[in-house]
């Protein structure tokens, strides 16, 4: 885990005391609310439709445990007593009040944490692989590159007042897990003969005008990397419309200039750089590859011990996968149940998981865009009782990439942009299908709950993607079928009308009636029999001919 120098540990301190001072301003009346936005923006803070939302920035989704104990401190101490883990691998606290925010922000620099870059039109947060550095399939640990790209990015001089938002993941191997065709930027390392180098795509989002990002570069050398970056986003920057919010993405860009005239320009743009002190040398590039070495992590013969417990035995199938060092295991731990909204954790469970990863863990925790956690080195030999723990703090549902394993945005129970509420929608589906049995027969089924069209639960990605609409001051829910965030990225297609809240969890089950019936054999997961029979198929089951539901 990269540890903070001197030098940005008086950033954040003059950060904080910046703000401490805005913030001062904005109480007095100094500055109204208006004047105080896109300051309070710039350090992570909205204000949404009950209260200001604080999002903190959990770079690449690495936490030690002393950072995930102090979260759960100030849940408790400034907040209602929990977080909510979000699709970017951050975490929000939605009830923080203004005059605290600075005081939050100065207690979570103590543990080299801040809210910087979370919000605002600049390069958010560097999202990455949830389990980078853990699996034999992976070319390269892709985490030393987002620390090195979150370095050249925070307060670039050029970039922190962008025509829109900027995303950007990175994945170290072929099995995307870090959704990069759908980010402003995704970069994917690969290896070719003896080098190892970056294929780069640009244009990919969601939101009112969903888009797969396309491949403008091949094999982009490790030293030119920044330099890269720098001719994407200066092209961006330049050319991006400032006069319409719906059409200031780097998507809309690509689409409107074409992928070969877009390469082309950035392409020039980085003949002109590619001399200049952006370039990385290897002495740099090791620097920061050494913060994420592995833990002496021992190698050993140990198997995972086969329980009489069945909710043991069903959990290990479904939430964990072996580590690439022999006799170890990832723990995977799900935010969903439908006790609590998808990602949220209250401050109990962040102090026990914290103590968990202590003695279990090295001390690490990882938080996905899945809204999940992740404890990375797990001796076999150990859990079984990792497990216990887990399950007394209701934290071990066994239902990782099945059908209650759902993202969803906090909808219009929290965001003054939402036209209908998502975590309701959510709960009904983890309560009616909770029955481990049912759902392991139906296999990898991703849905994701969108309470507006900004897609925040990214719903356009979804195997089976849920909007919440407002129709007359009634919420109703239009369903895409067939969108995929990964390797083989697609949108979603909408299938026809919308359905109320009461017929949804009907619709959902004539949709999965429609996949059973024709999977050619158990291995065929949703999207295989979605590509193989198309919409129409599933059409027919839904909808009568007037265009209702059957």
């Amino acid at each position: 885990m990269y540890k903070y120098s001197e030098k940005d540990k008086k950033i954040i301190a003059g950060r904080v005391k910046q703000f401490r001072n805005q913030v001062q301003r904005r109480l007095n009346g100094k500055i109204s609310e208006e004047e105080f936005k896109p300051l309070r923006l710039m350090n992570g803070l909205y204000l949404q439709l009950h209260a200001y939302m604080l999002r903190v920035a959990i770079p690449y989704g690495e936490l030690s445990s002393r950072q995930l104990r102090k979260l759960a401190e100030i849940a408790d101490k400034y907040d209602r007593g929990y977080g909510h883990f979000t699709t970017r691998q951050n975490i929000q606290f939605n009830w923080p009040k203004l005059p605290d925010v600075p005081d939050i922000l100065e207690e979570l620099s103590k543990v080299e944490m801040h809210a910087i870059q979370t919000s605002g039109n600049c390069i958010r947060n560097i999202s990455a692989d949830h389990l980078a550095g853990l699996t034999n399939d992976e070319v390269e640990d892709p985490r030393p590159w987002c620390e090195i790209i979150r370095k050249w990015s925070t307060f670039h001089p050029e970039f922190s007042f962008l025509p829109r938002k900027f995303k950007i993941a990175i994945t170290g191997c072929e099995n995307d897990r870090a959704a990069i065709l759908v980010h402003d930027i995704g970069l994917k390392l690969i290896k070719k003969g003896s080098r190892i180098g970056f294929q780069v795509f640009v244009g990919g989002g969601q939101g009112r005008t969903p888009y797969i990002a396309k491949k403008i570069n091949d094999f982009l050398l490790k030293k030119d990397l920044l330099n890269y970056l720098e001719a994407i986003l200066t092209t961006y920057n330049q050319l991006g419309r400032r006069d319409n919010i719906y059409k200031a993405r780097i998507k809309i860009l690509v689409n409107q200039l074409g992928v070969e005239k877009f390469k082309e320009l950035v392409d020039e743009s980085f003949k002109k750089l590619s001399d200049k002190k952006l370039e990385l040398n290897e002495t740099t590039i090791q620097k920061i590859f050494k913060f994420f070495e592995l833990p002496n992590i021992k190698h050993c013969n140990e198997k995972i011990s086969i329980s009489s417990n069945q909710k043991f035995n069903n959990w290990i199938k479904q939430n964990t996968i072996p580590h690439k060092i022999l006799g170890n295991s990832i723990v995977l731990i799900s935010l969903k149940s439908e006790n609590r909204p998808p990602g949220d954790a209250n401050s109990m469970q962040m102090y026990k998981l914290a103590n968990i990863a202590d003695k279990f863990s090295f001390g690490e925790i990882r938080v996905t865009h899945e809204q999940n956690l992740v404890l990375p080195h797990v001796k076999n030999s150990e859990i079984y009782e990792v497990w216990n723990e887990l399950d007394k703090l209701e934290l071990a549902t066994p239902n990782i990439d099945l059908i209650t394993d759902t993202i969803c945005c906090p909808g219009m129970d929290y965001c003054a942009l939402a036209t209908a509420r998502s975590i309701p929608i959510s709960q009904q589906i983890s309560n009616f299908f909770k029955d481990y049995g049912d759902q392991k027969k139906m296999g990898n089924i991703k849905i994701k709950i969108s309470g507006c069209i900004n897609a925040c639960g990214h719903h356009h990605v979804g195997n089976i993607g849920i909007l919440g609409l407002d129709r007359n001051g009634k919420e109703f829910y239009q369903i895409t079928l067939g969108g995929s965030s990964k390797q083989d990225a697609s949108i979603g297609q909408i299938v026809g009308p919308s359905f109320s809240s009461e017929n949804l969890i009907i619709a959902i089950k004539k949709i999965l009636q429609t996949y059973q019936k024709n999977k050619s054999s158990d291995k065929d997961d949703f999207m295989t029999v979605f590509r193989r029979i198309g919409i129409e198929e599933f059409k027919k089951n839904l909808y009568d001919n007037t265009g209702k539901t059957n």
